[in-house]
């Protein structure tokens, strides 16, 4: 049997994969990260610490420095799923 991973996504953007640098800013504080893939709806980002990332934050890719609201859906280790708002 083929896996398909394309079954159990269930993003209705695709994301595409980067590796960028960012920063996450909230509260006065920011800190970098990067960005490893991203679409029009969110992102998946590694941290330096997931752990004190807050629920909501701005992020801001270096490249283009778009600033974008984002709210946290999953955090797995030092990487967080983000949805962009």
């Amino acid at each position: 049997m083929v896996y398909n991973a394309r079954m159990d996504e269930k993003r209705q953007h695709l994301r595409t994969e980067v590796d960028e640098p960012a920063y996450i800013s909230a509260g006065g504080s920011s800190t970098s990260c990067r960005v490893l893939n991203i679409s029009a709806e969110g992102a998946a980002i590694e941290v330096p610490s997931a752990s004190y990332v807050p629920d909501r934050f701005q992020l801001m890719i270096k490249r283009d420095r778009v600033i974008r609201n984002c709210r946290i859906v999953w955090i797995s280790a030092n990487s967080i799923g983000v949805a962009f708002e």
